[in-house]
């Protein structure tokens, strides 16, 4: 099974502008992503997808591997499809590139559901955690799931789901947006339109959902430091310099 992990990078990023090209501890945060990745040792293979310029020569210039989107693209996944059309993949990694301190644990539990998959029955797998700070469950920004009896996705939601009618009884997950996707799957859903669900939430999983794909959530304790503002890169500098000076 050849599992490839690709790596979306777009320059521009309406939070933080250009943030992948700024410095964290002496390399750039999309540098540091891709060596992160690179070191898990999960992968057969690993590059960077952008439509700048500036990252692909980062990459290159680096010693990595990197590959020009030729098209405008609505998300990461679109990006991606793109790149792997051609590809000899069976499973593709989507890894966020504000990710610099990505983890291999997650990322092996989330190959293992594949690996297990003797029905190929999955067709797309991602990673949850469980939260229970009230204002986290509350924060629209956070994107809670509600799985089935086998961890099979049932909805995505910006609101709290499930509805805390019986308070002592309710457990919430908060999505973590990696995906490992089949190729096919992938190659399937880009083609597919917006649907209303996904309109309305803004949430490109409920696509997956509202088409028929089945997507298999893996539980971590493992939450991932993503770089979205100046003050997570601030946050993240200071991660790296404890790492030096301990």
């Amino acid at each position: 099974m050849n599992i490839t992990a690709i790596i979306p990078a777009r320059f521009e990023a309406s939070r933080f502008p250009g943030k992948l090209m700024k410095d964290l501890a002496g390399k750039t945060v999309i540098l540091r992503t891709y060596e992160a990745t690179i070191n898990t040792n999960l992968f057969d293979e690993v590059y960077v997808v952008t439509d700048s310029n500036i990252i692909f020569d980062e990459i290159i210039s680096n010693g990595g591997k990197a590959l020009k989107s030729k098209k405008e693209h609505e998300s990461g996944s679109d990006r991606i499809a793109e790149a792997i059309e051609n590809m000899d993949v069976d499973i593709v990694v989507n890894v966020q590139g504000d990710e610099p301190f990505t983890k291999k644990e997650p990322l092996l539990k989330l190959l293992e559901v594949f690996r297990n998959d003797a029905k190929n029955e999955i067709d797309i797998a991602s990673l949850m955690i469980k939260i229970d700070n009230i204002a986290e469950i509350n924060n629209p920004n956070n994107v809670k799931v509600v799985t089935d009896q086998r961890n099979f996705a049932m909805y995505f939601s910006r609101s709290i789901i499930p509805y805390p009618r019986e308070e002592s009884l309710a457990i919430y997950f908060k999505h973590i947006g990696i995906y490992a996707f089949r190729k096919e799957a992938l190659l399937k859903i880009t083609k597919l339109p917006v649907n209303r669900l996904e309109a309305t939430e803004k949430l490109e999983n409920l696509r997956f959902l509202a088409n028929g794909f089945k997507v298999k959530m893996v539980e971590t304790d493992q939450m991932s430091i993503g770089i979205d503002t100046p003050e997570d890169l601030e946050k993240a500098n200071a991660i790296f310099k404890n790492r030096t000076n301990n």
